[in-house]
């Protein structure tokens, strides 16, 4: 007996398929490559990273501001305190962790971190790892009263990446389409 196989083809994509996941794939590379150059450099750089990051997001007024808020708290379990806004009337502390991918963030860091934060009588924390939490970790995060916001390294890549920090735009496609309204007869 034959066997019969089924000859239907393979799903085609668009050429608009085609570049979006090339792209999606491009930026997992990046992001990867981004990972692997923070895990090799200092303890230092990593927090510099966060700075970048967080002044990109439109916090903390400028790099020299938040750089210099970055690293002065070292003790009492906080790495940094960063100005919400330029004017400094609301203050996020912030924990940043430099770990390879199999050193998993434990609830234990969470609760020593929501410790640092009550003793600096703190509504607010970040917490950014370069590895990832555990759910028991994530979970400890979300049952305290006081907000902490976990970065573990993949939100962590993806944030740069948005936020252009450590990369920079190679080139631009612009991809047009027919404008029906200006054929309209």
């Amino acid at each position: 007996s034959v066997a019969v196989q089924d000859e239907s083809p393979a799903p085609t994509l668009t050429p608009d398929e085609d570049m979006r996941r090339a792209h999606a794939q491009i930026e997992r590379d990046l992001a990867e490559e981004m990972l692997a150059k923070i895990l090799a450099a200092s303890p230092a750089f990593f927090e510099q990273v966060v700075v970048n990051l967080v002044t990109a997001m439109g916090y903390g007024g400028s790099v020299a501001d938040a750089g210099q808020a970055l690293g002065q708290s070292g003790d009492g379990g906080v790495d940094g305190v960063i100005n919400e806004d330029t004017l400094g009337l609301d203050r996020i502390y912030v924990q940043a962790k430099r770990y390879k991918a199999d050193n998993v963030v434990g609830p234990g860091a969470i609760r020593d971190f929501f410790g640092a934060l009550d003793q600096f009588k703190a509504g607010k924390g970040l917490f950014v790892t370069t590895s990832t939490f555990s759910s028991s970790a994530t979970k400890t995060a979300d049952g305290l009263s006081k907000r902490i916001v976990l970065v573990d390294g993949t939100r962590l890549t993806k944030l740069m990446i948005q936020h252009n920090v450590g990369c920079r735009i190679e080139e631009t496609m612009a991809i047009k389409r027919l404008d029906e309204d200006f054929f309209e007869y």
